[in-house]
């Protein structure tokens, strides 16, 4: 590695956070409303990593989307904390290198409110100085917009930099803004998906990106 990396971006959604369940029970709560009772819950993986506009559009007219994103939203709220939990390792690597200086950043395509309702759930806000969510960009991940105006914030450099995520969103996204990326093999769309994306790193743990960046030892209190 020619340039030590200084930075992590991090996805929330399948990679810090698992709100696997939390998102199908949400689109099979909208689409039943909505009358799309054929959609199954396998059908609703596809939908886990690009925006709501994105996934519902490509079922639903147009002009049904506005609608069906607010009940998605309501319902994903009222059962957000009894649906959500960390994934194994997330807690000790995340403070692991915050301890050891590291530059921290969240990039998500959720609205702001959901992104900080699922790091207050598990206790990591506090870690995150940076904090980019749909509200803050015009275009989503891959595009790289929201991971250039993170690097910006924190006064990073791509080459210094690495994305983490579950998704091709995040994947593509750290290409398109030519930084490293990390693929978590606990992607529900699992580890031959993310495999075949290509990242320039696989975790199968957390815990994996520690040494990835430089980080021997890590906190484990």
């Amino acid at each position: 590695m020619q340039s030590k990396v200084d930075t992590i971006l991090f996805d929330l959604d399948g990679t810090l956070l698992n709100t696997y369940e939390l998102i199908l029970q949400s689109f099979l709560a909208t689409f039943k409303h909505f009358g799309y009772n054929h959609i199954t819950r396998e059908d609703c993986i596809p939908f886990i990593g690009p925006t709501l506009e994105e996934s519902f559009a490509s079922v639903a007219p147009k002009s049904q989307v506005a609608e069906m994103i607010a009940y998605y939203r309501k319902f994903n709220v009222a059962n957000h904390d009894d649906l959500v939990t960390e994934f194994d390792g997330v807690d000790e690597a995340v403070k692991a290198l915050h301890e050891a200086g590291y530059k921290l950043a969240i990039v998500s395509t959720k609205v702001r409110d959901t992104v900080l309702k699922g790091l207050d759930k598990i206790n990591l806000r506090q870690y995150f100085p940076v904090i980019i969510t749909l509200d803050e960009v015009k275009h989503a991940k891959p595009h790289p917009e929201p991971l250039n105006l993170a690097m910006e914030l924190l006064q990073s450099r791509p080459e210094q930099t690495i994305m983490v995520g579950d998704s091709n969103h995040d994947i593509e996204g750290a290409k398109n803004a030519g930084t490293l990326s990390a693929g978590v093999a606990w992607s529900i769309k699992g580890r031959d998906f993310i495999e075949k994306l290509e990242p320039d790193y696989i975790l199968d743990n957390m815990k994996d990106l520690l040494p990835i960046v430089g980080v021997k030892e890590y906190a484990k209190n």
